[in-house]
């Protein structure tokens, strides 16, 4: 392969429909915040970034929140290599729902980890009797073992830093994966037993 290629990394927004998925992408990829916005049938981008002083492209797949879209949302699941977990603060029933979202990428990728974050958007929204804390986002992102922020699409606040994050984990993830095929390579070679890869 050539060492020069730059990274490229399909990205995947996951949340029920309304929570601003839309927003926060448009935000990230032109800056501007998306006030009216057609309920979203998957549409993908395209945006180069530096992380960490290394370039990657990363394509981001949109996703519907309808149900009538989920089989190509699974499609999109089985590709993505990371995802953005997104519910609205002030919507109480997205935040809800985003333990079994998470679960269902796990399911349809059969693995037990994968690079998400978790995100808890329109946090610009103050009037709203039921809004989701920062706690309750936190400690939602600590039961899944994933990084939360709290976003505003419209205030372009942590959106990169969200995707940033996000770039970070797919790269570290990937380098386990590698480290860990090199091993069982290695020990393959040795002919050992399997079990002594156990630590």
């Amino acid at each position: 392969g050539n060492e020069n290629a730059t990274e490229e990394y399909q990205v995947v927004m996951v949340g029920e429909c309304g929570v601003g998925k839309s927003a926060v992408t448009m935000m990230f990829l032109k800056g501007f915040f998306l006030e009216d916005y057609d309920p979203t049938i998957d549409d993908k981008y395209q945006k180069q970034i530096l992380v960490d002083k290394t370039a990657c492209n990363l394509e981001i797949i949109d996703t519907a929140g309808q149900e009538a879209y989920a089989s190509i949302r699974d499609h999109y699941l089985r590709t993505g290599e990371g995802f953005v977990l997104t519910y609205s603060v002030v919507d109480r029933a997205s935040y809800e729902k985003i333990q079994s979202l998470y679960k269902q990428i796990l399911r349809v990728k059969s693995v037990n980890r994968i690079p998400c974050i978790l995100v808890g958007n329109k946090s610009d929204i103050e009037t709203s009797n039921d809004k989701v804390t920062f706690e309750e986002g936190k400690e939602l992102g600590d039961q899944l073992g994933i990084p939360f922020f709290e976003t505003s699409a419209k205030m372009n606040q942590n959106i990169e830093e969200t995707y940033k994050a996000l770039v970070q984990m797919i790269r570290k993830h990937f380098q386990q994966q590698q480290q860990q095929q090199q091993q069982s390579e290695e020990h393959t070679s040795e002919l050992q037993s399997p079990y002594d890869l156990v630590c």
